[in-house]
C-alpha cells in the first residue's frame, strides 16, 4: 500500500466516480461514508459534515487498521485535489473505480472519532498533574447523558464561528438548536448544575435554556448565566492601552448584553471618567469580537481570549462555592434590574455564592451619556430575548 502510494500521482478526478465534485462534497456533508476495495484492501471513507464550510472525510484501511482525517477541497476545475497533507490518502482514488457503495455513517466510524478527538484530548489533559480528573465520553446521546450526570458545572461552547461580516445574532439559526438540545440533556441528567453558557448570540441563547428548563419543571434563575466576563476583559485592556497603564488596575463596569449596542461600558465609574463619550473607544469595546474575527481571515473568531474569560468565571464560580466570600463577576442572568420594562434578563455584576447567584448589583450612578447607551440596549436586548423564547415554542425539538 506504501509503494503504491508513492507510485501514485496527486489528485482525484471526480469523474471516476461518475459523479460531479459537488456531488461528492454534499455526500461527505451529510455524513454518507464510501466503500471501496483496491487489491485486497478495504478502505472506508467516511463525510463528517463540515468544520465551518470545510467539507472532512475520514478513511479507514484495513491494511493501516488506523483511522486518518483529510479535508475534502473543491477547486474552480470541479475536481477534488489534495493538500499536502491529504496525499497520503487521495492519491489512492485515482485507481478506484467507479462501484461506490453509498451508506448511512456507522456506529464503528464514531468509535474512530472517539479515538482520534474525544478520548485523545482526554488522555491527553489527564497526563497534567494536578488533582483533577478528566474523563472522556463517547459524543452520542448516551454518552452525553453519562458525561452530565451529577455534574455541578456544565458550561457550553458549542456552535458555530463568526465569519466576516456576520453578527452574532447570525448564528442564531445554527447554535440555537445546538444549545436547545444540550440543555434538554443538562435538564434531564443535571438538574441541579451551575449552567455557563458562552455559546452566541448569548443574548438569545441563555433564555432558550431558560426555557428548557422552565419546560422540564427545573428551571432555577440563580443557576444559569450568561459568560459576559470577555466584554470586561477587553474593555480594561482597551483602556490600559489609552492610558498607558496595567490592564490588571483597570477595574471597568460593563452592563447590558453581550453582543453589539447592548454592550454598555461604564467609564464614568472608572478612574478615568475622561473617556466617557469616547467613539472609537466604545465600538471598540462594543465589536471588538469583529477585530478578532477580521485577523483570522474568516477561519474562526475570539476562541483563546473567550476560554481565557470562560475559565476565570468557572473558577470564580468554583470558589465561591467553596465558601469564599465577596466573589464578583460580570454575568448575563434573569434579572429584577429592568423588568419592569420587559428586559427578563440583563448583565451586571453579580456576586456568586454556593447556591449561585447571591446578590445581583444594581447599575449604579451613570452620566447621560450612558444613559443613552443604555436606553439603546435595553430596546435591542429586549428583541434578543423575545428571539430566544420564541425559538423554543416554535422548534420544541424531539
Amino acid at each position: 500500500m506504501f509503494a503504491a502510494r508513492r507510485a501514485l500521482t496527486g489528485a482525484f478526478q471526480a469523474r471516476a466516480f461518475s459523479a460531479s465534485a459537488r456531488d461528492l462534497v454534499d455526500a461527505v456533508t451529510r455524513g454518507w461514508s464510501f466503500n471501496w476495495k483496491l487489491e485486497g484492501w478495504e478502505i472506508l471513507f467516511c463525510g463528517m459534515g463540515c468544520i465551518g464550510e470545510q467539507p472532512l472525510m475520514m478513511g479507514y484501511s484495513s491494511c493501516r487498521k488506523l483511522p486518518f482525517w483529510a479535508p475534502l477541497v473543491e477547486s474552480d476545475s470541479h475536481c477534488l485535489s489534495s493538500s499536502s497533507s491529504t496525499q497520503e490518502f487521495l492519491t489512492l482514488l485515482s485507481m478506484i473505480s467507479a462501484e461506490v457503495q453509498v451508506r448511512s455513517l456507522p456506529a464503528l466510524v464514531r468509535s474512530y472519532i472517539l479515538i482520534l478527538d474525544e478520548l485523545g484530548v482526554a488522555a491527553d489533559i489527564s497526563h497534567i498533574n494536578t488533582k483533577s480528573t478528566v474523563t472522556g465520553y463517547d459524543p452520542t446521546p448516551s454518552g452525553l447523558a453519562s458525561a452530565l450526570k451529577g455534574a455541578e458545572i456544565v458550561l457550553i461552547p458549542a456552535g458555530v464561528p463568526r465569519k466576516p461580516g456576520m453578527t452574532r445574532d447570525d448564528l442564531f439559526n445554527t447554535n440555537a438548536s445546538i444549545v436547545r438540545d444540550l440543555a434538554k440533556a443538562a435538564a434531564e441528567s443535571a438538574p441541579n448544575a451551575n449552567i455557563l453558557v458562552i455559546s452566541n448570540p448569548v443574548n438569545s441563547t441563555v433564555p432558550i435554556v431558560a426555557e428548557i428548563f422552565k419546560k422540564a419543571g427545573v428551571y432555577n434563575p440563580k443557576r444559569l448565566f450568561g459568560v459576559t466576563t470577555l466584554d470586561v476583559v477587553r474593555a480594561s485592556r482597551f483602556v490600559s492601552e489609552i492610558k498607558s497603564t496595567d490592564p490588571v488596575d483597570e477595574k471597568i463596569v460593563v452592563v447590558g448584553g453581550h453582543s453589539g449596542v447592548t454592550i454598555v461600558p461604564l467609564f464614568s465609574q472608572s478612574s478615568h471618567p475622561d473617556l466617557v463619550g469616547n467613539p472609537e473607544l466604545l465600538k471598540r469595546v462594543q465589536f471588538g469580537g469583529d477585530e478578532v474575527v477580521k485577523a483570522k481571515d474568516g477561519a474562526g473568531s475570539a476562541t483563546l481570549s473567550m476560554a481565557m474569560a470562560g475559565a476565570r468565571f468557572a473558577e470564580s464560580l468554583l470558589k465561591a462555592a467553596q465558601g469564599e466570600k465577596g466573589v464578583v463577576e460580570p454575568t448575563f442572568i434573569d434579572s429584577p434590574l429592568y423588568k419592569d420594562q420587559g428586559v427578563e434578563f440583563f448583565a451586571s455584576k453579580v456576586e456568586l455564592g454556593p447556591n449561585g447567584v447571591e446578590k445581583i448589583h444594581d447599575v449604579g450612578k451613570i452620566d447621560a451619556t450612558e444613559q443613552k447607551l443604555l436606553d439603546a440596549c435595553l430596546a435591542d436586548l429586549k428583541k434578543n430575548i423575545v428571539k430566544g423564547v420564541a425559538f423554543v415554542a416554535e422548534n420544541p425539538g424531539k
